[in-house]
């Protein structure tokens, strides 16, 4: 199957690369010492701003500024076990400059070290937590970065891995590509899906557009 777009937006953690021990460690070092849940916690943070996250569940009295910062900090100290999703260095270096960006719900800190640690290049555009009042799920994210590459939304296509990024993409207007790398059970979508980039490759039409190509197995 070949399909046509003007450009890729992707999601970082979970869809470009796997931070998930990192993460983890970190907001169960953080719930652990507030008395909070694990589990509930878990269940919810992915793909979410986590200055979002830590306002949700912090106890009254906590700052959740300072707890964010620090947070940050113990994050960006550990990603020595950062890497690729498979394939998506090689797929994105295949891709126009100026055809795709990152998207991210992470602070542009820690996004910058996390590609740096997983060996992938930092595109020249790229929206993070920093860039926007409303993270994912609305969808202000992937219309800035659509706008700062000069396309309509509606002609890109999001990849993603979580719920609130994909709810994200769906209210841009955008066709989506869920990535499923870091699943640990199914997830239930209407869209288009691949464990990583393996059966994936993208050529460039004479207009420019982006042409993926998703290679089709016999049964």
């Amino acid at each position: 199957m070949t399909r046509r777009y003007a450009a890729f937006l992707f999601d970082m953690d979970g869809t470009l690369i796997n931070s998930i021990p990192s993460a983890i460690r970190a907001w169960t070092a953080w719930a652990e010492r507030h008395g909070i849940d694990v589990d509930e916690l878990m269940a919810v943070m992915h793909g979410v701003r986590a200055i979002e996250t830590i306002r949700r569940f912090a106890p009254p009295g906590v700052d959740p500024q300072a707890e964010f910062e620090a947070l940050l900090q113990a994050e960006i100290d550990d990603v020595a076990d950062v890497v690729e999703i498979p394939g998506a260095a090689t797929f994105t270096a295949a891709l126009p400059a100026d055809r795709w960006a990152i998207v991210t719900s992470a602070p542009r800190s820690l996004a910058e070290v996390r590609l740096r640690a997983a060996g992938l290049a930092t595109p020249g555009v790229m929206v993070t937590a920093d860039d926007v009042e409303r993270g994912k799920p609305a969808p202000d994210c992937f219309l800035l970065a659509a706008e700062r590459l000069g396309v309509s939304a509606a002609e890109c296509l999001v990849w993603e891995d979580a719920p609130a990024g994909i709810a994200a993409g769906e209210g841009a207007g955008a066709d989506l590509m869920v990535i499923t790398a870091t699943h640990h059970a199914r997830l239930e979508t209407r869209h288009g899906s691949a464990v990583d980039y393996a059966t994936l490759s993208v050529t460039v039409a004479e207009d420019g557009a982006l042409l993926l190509h998703e290679a089709v197995t016999a049964a």
